[in-house]
């Protein structure tokens, strides 16, 4: 077949397969002409999901008669002119393909009136042929009409999904849109009835829980940041919202990012925000949150995609940092302590707690001396490598000190040295109930099946889970000793070698200097070997086995599962799997003193309310529960 040149029919309908998608893009590329035509108000009203009719009316700026039919042509925009335009684009459109395309797949009218015209000009195309405007009675602004979206290509409309789906896609864009542009009002009609009716509003917050579900007003916390410079152009800031972590979900879906009020998806971003909320939303979770950037449209390109949903930073790294920071100093403002609600038969409102988890902003548990708490060690110094006695470092602090008005170390001497779980006792060991209440005033602190330890605070009764919280401890721990320099490594005798495939041995390779700071001093040894030659001593003390640790950290790495592009998020995911081998687990039988000076820890640690993973390190059964359980009526 000889070269040839194709018809502007077919050029179009090529280019419309990338920014035509379905009705839900058509609807996005309409509504983001009447942003940058300065639209107040939008009306969307579509029947068969899109695919039969989608009319857009908007109260913008208006098209001049004389450039109705060169909207519609292909590469005609008001929006750049030069290539150096490209460069830092402000304005949603700017390719200039849109209208042409949706044109060539649809039978399309535009009809327009500007502010100061006294009458609405209309244009129609017909299978790419473009008819000549006609006078029509209007309104300002712009209208635009689709119908039978993709009739000249049968393939592609026998690919879309179902009305009510294609409805569903149209509704999400059009949340997604009025999240970027609160001042602007939006109303969407299907088939004659409304499914989205949204205000414009001068306040983001309204619009964010307008568009996200009014189940998470007074659930959200604000993140604010900013970082660079107005003298130099590169003065980056964000403002948002974000959830509590217990209305994560189990998708990212709820997950938004506005660029210079432009909607864009960015697995950086979206991965910055989880960071922020590492250790408070388990793994599998994601949490809820808006976010607006506002930068330098010179650093970042959005000429990457025809749809401009996808944007390229030129310094990603310090974006993504700056996301993440602002969320963690927001979340650390806040205690999230979950009460937990008893579930009673045919009682909706203990159900809905009780399946939510719902965590309340409250109070930090009373410090050490009111009282109401275990006191009198201080978890500054780092753990200590003996065996037989992992608080030994934290009793030798606190040993001057006094917890509750009550000397410790005449405790102590009750007491008698209490060794680590499965060592042998080298004296026998005071019962709980003879030293512990002395030992915090009037709170009593018992451990339950060796796994959960049992206290109260001044709100009700309180449940630890001692592998949660030490696992927490551990992670703070490992994290300030990391930032402070390496961590001590012990050197093997005898190398230690295990089989590792390929993809784990490259793994190796680039997260050596992340393994340096971790104390592992590890090498390929041969095509499919890895020989440890050091290894973290604190870990060695706590008997975790360097090979399988290690082999399972590369497999992680080599998955995905461990970003080795950014070495303090990967430093944050190793600490994780270090910090929960490292803890004690349930099963373990902790004596009193143990118990005491790792409860201590909790007010000063950082996110004690959960581990790592997210999962908590404690609930709390409020007094009123427990009284209305007992049917007594509160003092």
């Amino acid at each position: 077949m000889p070269i040839r040149r194709l018809a502007p029919s077919v050029v179009n309908q090529i280019a419309a397969g990338e920014v035509v998608e379905r009705p839900a893009s058509v609807v996005k590329e309409v509504l983001e002409n009447a942003f940058d035509a300065g639209a107040r108000r939008v009306d969307i009203e579509i029947t068969g999901g899109g695919r039969d009719f989608i009319r857009i009316a908007d109260d913008g700026a208006g098209i001049p008669a004389d450039e109705l039919a060169l909207a519609v042509e292909a590469h005609a925009t008001s929006k750049i002119e030069s290539v150096a335009d490209l460069e830092k684009v402000s304005t949603m459109g700017f390719r200039g393909e849109a209208l042409a395309s949706i044109a060539s797949v649809s039978r399309f009218a535009l009809e327009s009136r500007t502010q100061n015209s006294d009458e609405a000009w209309r244009i129609e195309v017909t299978d790419g042929v473009i008819g000549s405007p006609a006078p029509t009675a209007g309104p300002p602004g712009t209208r635009v009409e689709v119908r039978n979206l993709f009739h000249t290509v049968p393939a592609r409309r026998r690919f879309l999904k179902s009305e009510t789906a294609e409805s569903a896609r149209i509704a999400e864009v059009v949340r997604l849109l009025a999240l970027a542009r609160p001042t602007i009002g939006f109303r969407l009609v299907s088939n004659g009835r409304c499914l989205l009716d949204l205000p414009a509003t001068d306040d983001p917050r309204r619009r964010i829980v307008g568009v996200l579900g009014e189940e998470l007003d007074g659930r959200l916390i604000e993140v604010r940041g900013e970082i660079g410079s107005p003298a130099d152009g590169t003065l980056t800031s964000v403002w948002g919202l974000v959830g509590l972590p217990e209305t994560a979900r189990p998708t990212a879906k709820n997950q938004r990012f506005i660029l210079n009020g432009r909607a864009i998806t960015d697995r950086s971003l979206s991965h910055a925000l989880k960071e922020g909320f590492r250790g408070l939303v388990e793994p599998g979770r994601h949490p809820v949150g808006v976010c607006y950037l506002e930068m330098n449209p010179a650093r970042v390109d959005v000429n990457v995609h025809p749809a401009k949903t996808e944007v390229r930073f030129r310094e990603a790294r310090p974006l993504h940092g700056l996301v993440r920071h602002a969320v963690q100093e927001a979340l650390q403002e806040a205690d999230l302590v979950r009460n937990l609600t008893l579930k009673t038969k045919g009682d909706p409102s203990a159900d809905e707690s009780m399946a939510s988890g719902r965590a309340t902003i409250a109070h930090r548990m009373p410090p050490p001396g009111s009282g109401s708490g275990v006191g009198g060690a201080s978890p500054s110094s780092p753990f200590s490598t003996s065996s037989s006695s992992w608080f030994r470092e934290e009793r030798e602090v606190a040993r001057s000190r006094t917890a509750s008005g009550v000397n410790l170390d005449r405790i102590r001497e009750a007491i008698g040295d209490v060794p680590m779980p499965n060592a042998a006792p080298r004296q026998p060991i005071t019962s709980a109930a003879e030293v512990l209440p002395t030992l915090v005033g009037s709170d009593a602190v018992l451990q339950v099946h060796q796994s959960f330890l049992v206290t109260q605070d001044a709100e009700g009764l309180v449940i630890i889970d001692q592998h949660a919280l030490h696992e927490r401890v551990m992670f703070e721990k490992l994290h300030d000793r990391c930032a402070a320099g390496p961590l001590e490594s012990q050197r093997q005798l005898v190398p230690i070698v295990f089989d590792a495939d390929p993809a784990s041995i490259a793994a190796l390779e680039s997260l050596a200097p992340l393994l340096v700071r971790l104390g592992i001093d590890a090498t390929a040894a041969g095509p499919r070997g890895v020989a440890i030659h050091g290894f973290p001593t604190l870990l060695l003390t706590r008997r975790v086995d360097p090979g399988p640790f290690l082999s399972e950290l590369l497999e992680r790495a080599a998955q995905g599962e461990i970003d080795r592009d950014d070495h303090e998020a990967a430093l944050a995911d190793v600490l994780d799997v270090m910090s929960c081998k490292a803890a004690v687990k349930a099963g373990d039988r902790l004596g009193e003193r143990e118990i005491a000076e790792l409860l201590a820890m909790r007010d000063r640690i950082d996110r004690e309310g959960s581990c790592p993973h997210g999962r908590p390190t404690h609930l709390r059964i409020p007094i009123a529960e427990l009284e209305r359980r007992f049917g007594r009526s509160p003092a």
